[in-house]
């Protein structure tokens, strides 16, 4: 099953929400610290309304403890950026993918977008649109990763 991993998040009810959409289908969560907020926050819990308990969540201190995590279980990390290199569509995803999605008003750091073993974008046809909201671009890359998945495994 593919990871959502978000980096340095700002807005809680994007969590809560990508929180909710990770419930929905299994899906484990990580968070990497800094975060723009409080686990306890009262918007966050809102968004995630009662499907807190259904989250395989996990906390990491920085991105360095994380990257260390990931590598030592395995598995591609995708970054899902503006300047990612191919369309979101055009990834092979793999059971064991890493999903990185960056806070709501920087995105990736650089640091971190060098660090990926892939990069994406997903495709907008409006350039006054700098980008999609988090939860939408962390449903819309995970749901692709599902939809191929199910289609190979069937």
């Amino acid at each position: 099953m593919p990871v959502i991993v978000l980096v340095n998040p700002q807005i809680p009810p994007n969590t809560g929400n990508i929180a909710r959409t990770c419930a929905a289908t299994a899906t484990p969560l990580h968070l990497v610290a800094p975060l723009g907020f409080d686990l306890s926050d009262r918007a966050l819990k809102r968004a995630g309304l009662d499907y807190w308990p259904q989250v395989d969540l996990t906390l990491h201190p920085n991105w360095e403890t994380f990257h260390a995590q990931q590598r030592h279980q395995g598995g591609r990390t995708i970054g899902f950026s503006t300047s990612g290199r191919c369309s979101y569509t055009t990834i092979n995803y793999c059971p064991d993918d890493w999903l990185l999605f960056g806070s709501e008003t920087e995105g990736l750091p650089q640091t971190v977008l060098a660090a990926c073993d892939e990069t994406a974008f997903i495709p907008m046809q409006r350039t006054v649109v700098r980008s999609l909201n988090l939860s939408v671009s962390a449903a819309v890359g995970l749901f692709e990763a599902l939809r191929q998945l199910q289609i190979s495994q069937a």
